[in-house]
């Protein structure tokens, strides 16, 4: 327990600020907020950016920049003697191989777009608008009707889950206690996603104004917006469109704005590790129930929403729940799909939910080679064979398939592409990622990876257990990292068996 006067959700400003894990400053932080010595330690060295502040260039090796030559640039840096570090992923999958270097000019690119379209909600060629005319719809016509319109949208969760959003508004809303929260996840961790990120730089204002939006209906008095450490850029973008919106007098003056960096954590992405990173502890995740919307940050009511959800809601208020609906093919709306891999034209691509891949794949210019396999949903979602590039691009569809939608980051493979190689790749990362709170992950995620080091080397026995393992792995990890984590390899050893031998059929 921690002493009464201690000031645990300062341990972060105060690790950034001196530093991060360097000598002496796990006892400065101590002094500075009363933490204790040995939980400011279990903090930073939780997450990579705090534990290795000068790992000097950064570069991934996710899945995509493998695909890339993200090998072939980390020895081409050794040769150089340019420090350099592997990433589990770095969220530009776009510019793969990607690297970055905190102390130097941030990487920049420029990726593909859908033409714009009067369809899509969020729209990111469009011009920037600022009027926020649907937050002065809601002054005007009140919470509920607000509600009532995110309803008949069927907004879902755009961040993986796909819950409806207006269950958890009304969730928070309908609570006793007053003390509510607003919070922004924008830490975009899963690979092949990038999504996020191009709409704070180009929308910023549309999730300003759904966050204000947010809070004005469920009556929240503080917003706070967690953001992916690696993306600076971004978050001035949106602390920019904040301020230019204040000084207009576009939003309430007795809500409290607070913006959080990301310190190299995947699994605060999930979003009770989430809220554990705001309040200054290690990202583990809770045990749920209770859920956010009862007992969230600062064990309040919170509203934990996506970039991508959030930046739909101008959208919604101003042109109705139902204009939203009928935007989606097979589920309601419009959907921004991250493609990446190998395609001609990696990018961003917004279009009706439930628009195949073979459509997708037009947009992006199509597949370099003759495409072998694809991810729909970044890591988390494992692979599909390229005979079902016609799935509708939905929740329902991909989950009916033994996959998921996720957050809509697509990997495509070629038939270049050696698939015990990608599910060796996808199982280094779950293996780094994981938490290490419970032992089907924490030791899961090991043995997946362990296994299929002892096949590539030749143990043709090596894969006979994993599908115990990811049993155990499915139904006993507490949050989804875990459960998913064995997905990769069980869906390539299922369409692609001649490459893991006849035994595994």
């Amino acid at each position: 327990m921690l002493p009464k006067k201690a000031r645990r959700e300062e341990v972060f400003e105060q690790l950034e600020s001196a530093g991060g894990l360097q000598p002496g400053n796990v006892g400065k932080v101590h002094r500075e907020t009363g933490v204790p010595a040995a939980d400011i330690f279990g903090v930073a060295t939780f997450y990579s950016l705090l534990a290795e502040p000068d790992a000097g260039v950064r570069v991934c090796t996710g899945l995509t920049c493998k695909l890339a030559g993200a090998d072939r640039l980390l020895a081409d840096l050794e040769t150089e003697g340019t420090p350099a570090t592997s990433y589990s992923c770095l969220g530009r999958c776009d510019m793969a191989p990607a690297s970055w270097d905190p102390e130097g000019d941030p990487a920049t690119t420029e990726p593909a777009f859908s033409p714009s379209h009067p369809d899509f909600a969020i729209d990111l060629l469009a011009a920037e608008t600022d009027t926020y005319s649907a937050l002065r719809l809601v002054h005007d016509k009140g919470a509920e009707w607000a509600l009532d319109e995110v309803e008949a949208s069927g907004l879902t969760g755009r961040g993986g889950a796909g819950f409806p959003a207006h269950i958890k508004w009304r969730a928070v809303r309908g609570q006793e206690v007053t003390e509510r929260y607003i919070v922004l996840n924008a830490d975009e961790g899963e690979p092949g996603t990038f999504k996020d990120r191009e709409v704070i730089l180009r929308r910023p204002h549309l999730v300003i104004e759904g966050l204000a939006i947010a809070a004005r209906c469920l009556e929240a008095q503080d917003i706070y917006a967690y953001v992916r450490g690696e993306f600076g850029q971004v978050k001035a973008s949106l602390m920019a469109a904040l301020d230019e919106a204040r000084a207009r007098g576009e939003l309430d003056d007795d809500v409290r704005w607070h913006f959080v960096d990301g310190h190299g954590a995947y699994i605060c992405g999930e979003e009770t590790a989430l809220l554990e990173a705001l309040e200054g502890k290690r990202g583990m995740p809770r045990m749920k129930p209770p859920y956010p919307v009862e007992v969230g940050f600062r064990g309040k009511p919170t509203l934990i929403q996506n970039v991508e959800s959030i930046a739909c809601i101008p959208a919604i208020l101003e042109r109705g729940g139902e204009w939203f609906k009928q935007a989606g093919r097979t589920e309601p709306g419009s959907k921004l799909y991250c493609l990446s891999g190998h395609v001609e034209r990696p990018g961003v691509y917004e279009a009706p939910m439930g628009i195949t891949l073979r459509e997708l794949l037009e947009q992006a210019g199509g597949v370099t080679g003759t495409i072998k396999a694809f991810s729909p949903g970044g890591a988390s979602s494992g692979f599909l064979p390229a005979d079902q590039i016609d799935l509708p691009m939905d929740f329902k569809s991909l989950r009916e398939a033994g996959s998921m939608l996720g957050s809509a980051g697509v990997v495509v493979l070629n038939d270049t592409t050696d698939m015990v190689e990608a599910a060796l790749t996808q199982a280094v990362f779950f293996e780094d990622e994981s938490c290490g709170q419970c032992s089907p992950c924490r030791i899961g995620t090991q043995i997946v990876r362990q296994a299929l080091e002892r096949y590539r080397g030749g143990d043709g026995d090596a894969l006979a257990f994993i599908r115990e393992v990811a049993w155990g792995m499915r139904e006993a990890s507490i949050c989804g990292l875990g459960q998913a984590a064995s997905l990769p390899l069980t869906s390539a050893m299922k369409y692609f068996p001649q490459e893991f031998g006849d035994d595994n059929e």
